[in-house]
C-alpha cells in the first residue's frame, strides 16, 4: 500500500490550516534486544477542526506517534510542532504549559480522581494551571455529555461509560485547541463507546457560534476510527496509507491487509 503525496503548501498557508505537524520525526530507543525503532520518518500535518484515526497492527508505533505529537515523548530526530509552537526549545515546564492551554486528553484508563466529585474532576485542570474555575462553564461541559446532574457524584459511583464521559468533559472544558485520545472507547461496551465517540465528533464538528476541536486518535476499532474524517495507517513504524471519510468495513479490510502483510 502507498501513501499518496500530498502536494507542497506554503509555510504560511500550512501554519494557518494545521493544529499539529509531524516533520520527518523518527524515535528509537534501546531495549535489551538491540535497538527499537518506533517511528520512522513520519511526516503528516493534522488539519484545524479536522477528527483523526490512527490505526496499524500491534507494535506499529501509533501510540508512540501521538505521545510524540502531544509532547509526551521528544523525537529522536524530526520536528513536531503544535499549534504554531515548535516543541523542540520547550523545557518540561514550558511544555506542560502549553499542554494545559493547548491540548486536552483522554486515555482508557479514564485518569480520574476517586476522592474528588465529578465537578472537581471536570474543573481540575483549570485549577491546576491557576486560573479561575467558572462554575457554569464546568456544568456546561457536563450537560454537553449527558451528566449535568451527576456533578456532585464521585468516579466509584458511576459506570465505567459514564467516567469516560466525566474525563471528555474535562478535556473539553478548557476548549483545548487538540484533542487527543487514546483508545478512548476501548473499556467500553459497543453502545457506550458509540455515544463516546459521538461526544466527540460534535467536538470536531462545533457549531455556528463554537468552532470545532481537533481530535486526534487511536483505536484498533474500525467502527471507531470510521467516525473519523481521515484513518491513517502505521505499519512497522512507518505511514504507509490513509483513507477519508471511509466505512468501518472498508477500514477494517484495510487493517487486515496490512496485519497479513
Amino acid at each position: 500500500m502507498s501513501l499518496p503525496r500530498p502536494a507542497a503548501a506554503p509555510m504560511a498557508t500550512l501554519a494557518e490550516t494545521t493544529a499539529v505537524t509531524l516533520d520527518d520525526v523518527t524515535r528509537t530507543y534501546s531495549s535489551r534486544s538491540g535497538t527499537v525503532h518506533a517511528l520512522r520518518g513520519v511526516t503528516h500535518a493534522f488539519r484545524t477542526g479536522s477528527f483523526t484515526a490512527i490505526m496499524g497492527p500491534s507494535g506499529s508505533g501509533k501510540s508512540t506517534m501521538l505521545q510524540l505529537a502531544a509532547g509526551l515523548d521528544r523525537p529522536t530526530a524530526g520536528a513536531v510542532t503544535v499549534a504554531g509552537t515548535p516543541l523542540a526549545g520547550l523545557d518540561q515546564t514550558r511544555l506542560t504549559e502549553l499542554r494545559r492551554t493547548t491540548m486536552g486528553f483522554v486515555f482508557q484508563s479514564y485518569n480520574l480522581l476517586d476522592a474528588l466529585s465529578v465537578y472537581d474532576n471536570v474543573a481540575l485542570p483549570s485549577r491546576l494551571a491557576g486560573a479561575p474555575v467558572a462554575r457554569q462553564a464546568v456544568l456546561h461541559a457536563l450537560a454537553q455529555v449527558g451528566l449535568g446532574d451527576l456533578a456532585r457524584r464521585r468516579p466509584p459511583e458511576l459506570s465505567g461509560g459514564q467516567q469516560q464521559r466525566v474525563a471528555i468533559a474535562r478535556a473539553l472544558h478548557t476548549r483545548p485547541q487538540v484533542l487527543f485520545a487514546d483508545e478512548p472507547t476501548g473499556a467500553l461496551d459497543r453502545r457506550t463507546g458509540r455515544d463516546v465517540l459521538s461526544l466527540l465528533r460534535a467536538a470536531v464538528d462545533g457549531s455556528a457560534d463554537d468552532p470545532g476541536q481537533t481530535v486526534v486518535m487511536v483505536t484498533h476499532d474500525p467502527l471507531a476510527a470510521s467516525y473519523a474524517d481521515e484513518v491513517l495507517f502505521l505499519a512497522d513504524g512507518r505511514l504507509v496509507g490513509r483513507l477519508r471519510h471511509a466505512d468501518a468495513a472498508c477500514i477494517a479490510t484495510t487493517m487486515s491487509e496490512l496485519e497479513e502483510g
